[in-house]
């Protein structure tokens, strides 16, 4: 592991902490419940898949469907939301990240309630 992945697994983890103390409490409502799924999927292509594309040579789906991706639970795919959206300086809100999660559970993780 790299320094800027310990970095980047720290931001996730302080985030979680941070932001959703109620996930880690055992308290979350289903995945994604306040997001909607059509309204996350144009933000996804707006502001997403350019990134993800020149990151995975072209090809912007192989950030989801890669055998060694990040995300594995619910809770990480919020996460990671929030970190690209701070990368990124989008300034989403916390409503909309819900809706880019809701869009791309939807699409790719298909975690369950």
């Amino acid at each position: 592991m790299t320094l800027r992945d310990a970095l980047r697994a720290t931001c996730l983890s302080l985030a979680l902490h941070c932001w959703m103390p109620d996930v880690l409490a055992g308290d979350q409502p289903a995945p994604f419940a306040d997001g909607d799924a059509k309204l996350g999927k144009p933000i996804v292509a707006r502001d997403c898949v350019a990134c993800h594309a020149r990151r995975m040579a072209g090809d912007a789906e192989k950030m989801y469907l890669r055998s060694d991706r990040r995300v594995h639970t619910p809770e990480q795919l919020l996460a990671q939301g929030s970190y690209c959206n701070s990368e990124l300086g989008t300034h989403y809100f916390p409503d909309e990240e819900a809706h880019i999660a809701a869009y791309l559970n939807a699409e790719y993780y298909r975690f369950k309630p």
